[in-house]
């Protein structure tokens, strides 16, 4: 297995001295966010995490090889690049053995963070149950990763294009816990909740790195939800932000799009119909995913 993986130096380092290491995902960057907003952001995150403590691991796979790190000429390849892959569980093995170029899904990034020994993940929102699912059979793969790899996910909840009363079933099904940081309801990604409770509210860092660490320890096999809200001042309205996906769906849906490509087509027409607010927002939660992320992992080190 380790013939697949290279660490950068930063994270090499950080292995040895025993210092918390927060994976990154690269589908933000490739698929996510245009350029060159994508490369700035990254960058920027990376540096919040290391201004708080950690250090980062933005993942991707490239030359056959899963990369746990990224140099700044990487991150900015992956930027400008037109031929990168959007890579989640099933894509993998394919996508290394055929030394082609792929960004890790938040799925994706699970696997790779967990091989790699990294237990903590921040990212934007999860992955769900699509709306209409009970037809489509549509569910992303991030909530069957999240059933079964020990990797917890420090996100805004779940984007608001998906049907959140399915995602929180699913989710329950799986065993997979949604703790919610200083919030009863589930975040939805754009505004800082729903009709949906979490399953546990937490209200600091220190008593979700113990929730975490009884969790692995007990053997209770599987990932975690860390919902953690945008903001309040980078918050949408959420009445606007309904209809703007509601005919961000319809439009999907008269184009016959679906699949992985429902997710960049919807969050780049309510970019569009937000006028560019909407990705004003989506960087500034990952930021502020990027600031509890740091505190959660570096308290999980030092329970260790």
């Amino acid at each position: 297995m380790k013939q697949y993986i290279t660490l950068s130096e930063e994270v090499r380092v950080a292995k040895e001295q025993g210092k918390p290491i927060i994976a990154l995902e690269s589908t933000i960057i490739s698929h996510g966010m245009p350029y060159p907003q994508n490369v700035i952001t990254a960058r920027e995150v990376e540096q919040i995490i290391r201004d708080n403590g950690a250090v980062p691991a933005t993942i991707a796979i490239l030359d056959g090889k899963i990369k746990i790190g990224l140099s700044d000429d990487e991150l900015e390849m992956f930027g400008k690049s037109s031929d990168v892959a959007k890579a989640s569980r099933r894509d993998l093995a394919y996508l290394v053995a055929t030394k082609k170029k792929g960004a890790t899904t938040v799925a994706a990034t699970m696997i790779c963070a967990e091989l790699a020994g990294i237990h903590i993940f921040v990212t934007g929102g999860i992955g769900g149950v699509h709306r209409g699912a009970e037809t489509t059979m549509d569910i992303s793969a991030d909530l069957e990763e999240l059933a079964q790899t020990n990797v917890a996910v420090i996100c805004a909840g779940a984007k608001s294009i998906l049907d959140l009363g399915l995602t929180m079933e699913y989710l329950e099904t799986k065993g997979v816990p949604v703790m919610g940081y200083q919030t009863d309801l589930l975040p939805s990604f754009y505004t800082r909740s729903s009709k949906f409770p979490v399953n546990f509210r937490a209200d600091d860092a220190e008593s979700i790195a113990s929730t975490l660490k009884t969790k692995w320890d007990l053997g209770l096999k599987g990932g975690a939800v860390i919902a953690n809200p945008i903001p309040e001042e980078y918050a949408m309205d959420e009445q606007m932000i309904t209809d703007v996906i509601e005919t961000a769906l319809k439009e999907a849906e008269e184009n016959n799009i679906s699949g992985k490509d429902a997710t960049p087509f919807l969050l780049a027409k309510v970019k569009e119909l937000t006028g560019g607010k909407s990705l004003d927002s989506n960087i500034q939660l990952v930021k502020n995913n990027a600031v509890l992320g740091s505190k959660i992992a570096v308290s999980l080190e030092s329970l260790k």
